[in-house]
């Protein structure tokens, strides 16, 4: 009967040709029309709980994964883009069921026993386990890709670089960086356009490390850094002329989206221009619990929409905002490949379930941004309106 119910889920996936073996060793072929060849393999190395697989298959098939009794050989990206290509089937319908409960109902099969619970997260890796596979920036954040030749460290220059332009920054002018990672972007602007610029993180190490490569330029006086919250800065009464977060918005929280936007205005001169370079999606709703149990575990992806509607309400107004979608698809994609290159030596400290955590996620986080609704926006904004800026984004490109 769990093979019934298996075939039945497998035949109505549709646009990709797979190969199955199931835990007895019998092997099937679906989606495959003559002379086409599997793109990749499920194995299941043991029986599985196919209730749970196919009821919460987001959560269910990243456990079996990372519990080895999931395989899968080939093309990993190409499993994970039909999973999300197919995921009506898995969506309730009127009746509030979907295809497999449906198939579960028609049959009459016994329900499943209910799995154990999953511990809530796993840990955290130091940053060297970074340094294994990120650029020489250590730039967790999309990159910005002129052709698709370019390194992935070319494409996080070009994205700093970008984002440097669009703050139409001007020399003596105060910058600040939420979440400045290992402080790249504040060193560019100061040294490209000579303006005072702060950068503040929540990592003793980021700072440390930050603090001296501000030395090795020269730039002390000119570039701090500062282990700190966004928040104390507001109460502080610290303002800036220009200010930009990238990939920090998705740790605020839903119900903090108003208070940073609040602070964001304490802190942001009249007139001052501010960019947020985020992950967001279509609609609200709450972070995948996969990802939430392994991940980010204080995350959450908020819409597009939910970030454009709080702007009027702290006399923000927009004015440019740019899909850099596909350019994530490439840099997780670049992730994945050279985090495979260092797999074993990752293995070898952190284990296989860390290594197949990983592993989904990068390869995850690149199909979805193809596959699904997934993006990721550079948002320009000025508190109150401006009426003197570009007319075009020739400026962008010279």
């Amino acid at each position: 009967m769990q093979k019934k119910l298996l075939r039945a889920v497998f035949r109505s996936m549709k646009d990709a040709p797979f190969a199955v073996t199931y835990w007895d060793g019998e092997n099937e072929l679906f989606g495959c029309s003559e002379g086409s060849e599997a793109l990749f393999r499920i194995i299941f190395n043991e029986q599985p709980n196919i209730r749970a697989l196919f009821s919460t298959p987001e959560t269910s098939f990243g456990e079996a994964y990372l519990e080895q009794i999931i395989d899968v050989e080939g093309d990993f990206k190409a499993l994970l883009n039909l999973l999300i290509r197919n995921e009506e089937l898995f969506r309730s319908d009127s009746s509030g069921q979907n295809l497999f409960q449906r198939l579960i109902k028609s049959r009459r099969d016994e329900p499943d026993d209910t799995p154990p619970e999953i511990a809530s997260h796993d840990y955290q890796p130091e940053n060297e386990f970074y340094k294994l596979w990120l650029d020489k920036s250590l730039a967790f954040s999309c990159a910005y890709f002129k052709t698709f030749e370019d390194t992935l460290e070319d494409a996080q220059q070009q994205k700093i670089d970008l984002i440097l332009r669009k703050l139409q920054l001007k020399e003596g002018e105060t910058l600040l960086d939420i979440g400045s990672g290992w402080g790249c972007l504040v060193i560019r602007a100061a040294k490209e356009y000579g303006v005072k610029a702060l950068g503040i993180t929540l990592s003793e190490q980021q700072e440390q490390d930050t603090r001296k490569r501000i030395e090795e330029e020269g730039l002390v006086g000119q570039v701090e850094v500062r282990v700190a919250d966004y928040r104390d800065l507001a109460v502080e009464g610290q303002v800036f002329d220009k200010i930009v977060s990238v990939g920090m918005f998705k740790y605020v929280g839903r119900e903090n989206i108003e208070w940073y936007f609040n602070c964001l205005k304490k802190m942001l001169r009249p007139g001052g221009l501010s960019l947020m370079h985020t992950i967001n999606r279509p609609s609200e709703g709450p972070l995948s619990p996969w990802l939430k149990r392994h991940v980010i575990p204080w995350g959450y992806v908020p819409s597009l929409r939910e970030i454009i509607w709080s702007l009027p309400e702290h006399s923000f107004h927009l004015i440019d905002a740019e899909s850099l979608r596909l350019h994530y698809a490439m840099t997780t994609a670049c992730w994945a490949e050279n985090f495979e290159k260092v797999a074993d030596q990752i293995r070898e400290k952190y284990g296989e379930r860390f290594v197949r955590m990983w592993r989904l996620y990068l390869v995850g986080c690149s199909a979805s941004f193809i596959s699904s609704g997934l993006d990721v926006h550079q948002l320009l904004f000025s508190r109150g309106l401006r009426a003197d800026l570009p007319l075009t984004r020739d400026y962008l490109y010279r």
